[in-house]
């Protein structure tokens, strides 16, 4: 069991290498599934790692032993080994199940949040302008969703800018692209080691996006033209008229789209050919992701055959 248990806890660091060549070297809508997917397998396999390393060192103390009627000499000695193992597992543990529940109270207050806004919003098309000369643009899931874009925003860009941005930002609502974040987001505070996969899928929904707004358009160059001259006009700070609670949800996928950083990655991507398929890195993820299953499955055996075992002496 000991090597099985560890490696749901080390694999997530390999996820985290592989994060930004996923992102950059395959095409946004698979990098996002997979690093998603693979995000939240990882997390979850952790999580049941530690909780097993719990249960190993609880069930060779004398008290709890007894009550379930276990052979200590089955079980083997409660070592000072296992107690710190068990110990620190505990610790991680509990920290692990605070901070995901900080994480979804956030998610949930921000999606709540955001569909209050959507409601109030005026008219009844997906698209709103607010009368604001600070340049931003968001959406808003909601029922229905809505595209929010101010005065100063369409002012900074001609007709295929504004096209190109409404497509980019309908990308964002038809994909429900804040529940590939929201997911990376939770998996990462679950488990630190997997906060790249998270800051990747940040990225990822955006050139998403962009393929998307590329598709509507028709011409790859005038989207990343449209990027460029949107970042360089957009407004720093929280959007207009986006309430402070969205932050949860919404603010780093806002962020990623008009910060400096990766607005020269998302340009040049644009600039390039359509990624293709990368089956290499996709076979790799995938095995990682598989192994760590198959390590936490095992692990969760062997603690059952020996408490079966212990039981029957």
């Amino acid at each position: 069991m000991r090597i099985a248990v560890y490696l749901p806890l080390l694999l997530p660091a390999l996820l985290a290498v592989l994060a930004r060549p996923l992102s950059d070297r395959m095409h946004p809508r698979h990098a996002t599934w997979l690093l998603t997917g693979a995000a939240a397998v990882l997390a979850g396999c952790g999580v049941v790692a530690l909780a097993l390393l719990v249960a190993s060192a609880l069930v060779r103390l004398p008290p709890v032993a007894s009550l379930g009627r276990l052979s200590r000499t089955v079980l083997g000695p409660d070592t000072t080994y296992r107690i710190s193992v068990g110990t620190l597992a505990g610790i991680l543990l509990t920290a692990a199940a605070m901070a995901a529940t900080a994480s979804l109270i956030r998610w949930y207050r921000g999606l709540a949040a955001a569909h209050r806004q959507a409601r109030r919003l005026p008219g009844r098309g997906q698209a709103v302008i607010l009368d604001d000369q600070a340049a931003s643009a968001y959406a808003l899931p909601g029922r229905p969703g809505r595209i929010v874009v101010t005065a100063g925003m369409l002012e900074a860009l001609d007709d295929t800018g504004r096209a190109a941005l409404l497509a980019h930002e309908r990308a964002h609502l038809a994909g429900f692209h804040h529940l590939f974040t929201s997911a990376t987001r939770l998996a990462a505070a679950a488990n630190p080691l997997l906060r790249p996969a998270a800051r990747a899928v940040e990225y990822t929904i955006e050139r998403w996006a962009d393929e998307e707004a590329a598709s509507a358009v028709g011409d790859r160059r005038l989207v990343a033209n449209a990027i460029g001259r949107a970042a360089l006009a957009a407004t720093p700070g929280r959007p207009p008229g986006m309430p402070a609670a969205l932050g949860a949800v919404f603010a780093p996928a806002h962020r990623a789209t008009h910060a400096a950083g990766p607005i020269p990655r998302r340009v040049a991507a644009l600039l390039a050919p359509a990624p293709p398929r990368r089956l290499a890195l996709l076979a790799v993820v995938l095995a990682v992701t598989l192994l760590a299953g198959v390590c936490a499955l095992k692990a969760a055996n062997d603690l059952q055959d020996l408490l079966a075992l212990a039981s029957s002496y």
